[in-house]
């Protein structure tokens, strides 16, 4: 047995799935005609506001975001341990250095 059924789709639902994109949707049957109607869903992209930098540091940055100042660190493994240490002691201070500039930047 074959049960043919009518949907009625809007133009541009049909045009996106012509380009052969995914259009994701809601079907439920329309109180007033009685045909099954397709809703498409209205999905919007995330709008994410970038990091600002604030220094670039020997081996890393400092950066500040909405809600966190963030410093990465990327050390070389071959400098062996103390000098690691020392590196990160040096570009800690320098870190707090830039955002003191950065801060009497900002309130001036």
């Amino acid at each position: 047995m074959n049960i043919k059924k009518y949907i009625s789709v809007p133009e541009f639902i049909l045009e996106r799935l012509v380009e052969g994109k995914y259009v994701e949707g809601s079907l439920h049957r329309d109180v007033l005609t009685g045909s099954i109607t397709f809703n498409a869903y209205n999905r919007k992209p995330r709008r994410r506001i970038k990091d600002r930098l604030i220094r670039l540091l020997e081996h890393g940055w400092v950066k500040e975001s909405e809600e966190r100042i963030k410093v990465y660190e990327s050390i070389p493994k071959d400098l062996g341990t103390p000098r690691v240490m020392n590196v990160l002691e040096r570009e800690v201070k320098e870190a707090k250095n830039a955002l003191i500039d950065w801060e009497l930047i900002e309130l001036a």
